[in-house]
């Protein structure tokens, strides 16, 4: 379930720097991929 979160939001992220969309933006995608990233290893670990 998380893995399926993180492939979206990473797809969306790809997407939005592709498009060269607003930086503010794109800063803010990353930043959640990378909470989800770390809650997923929290998990594993």
């Amino acid at each position: 379930m998380l893995d399926d979160k993180i492939c979206k939001l990473r797809n969306k992220l790809n997407e939005s720097i592709e498009k060269g969309e607003d930086y503010e933006k794109i800063y803010k995608l990353s930043v959640q991929l990378d909470e989800l990233i770390a809650k997923f290893y929290k998990i594993k670990n």
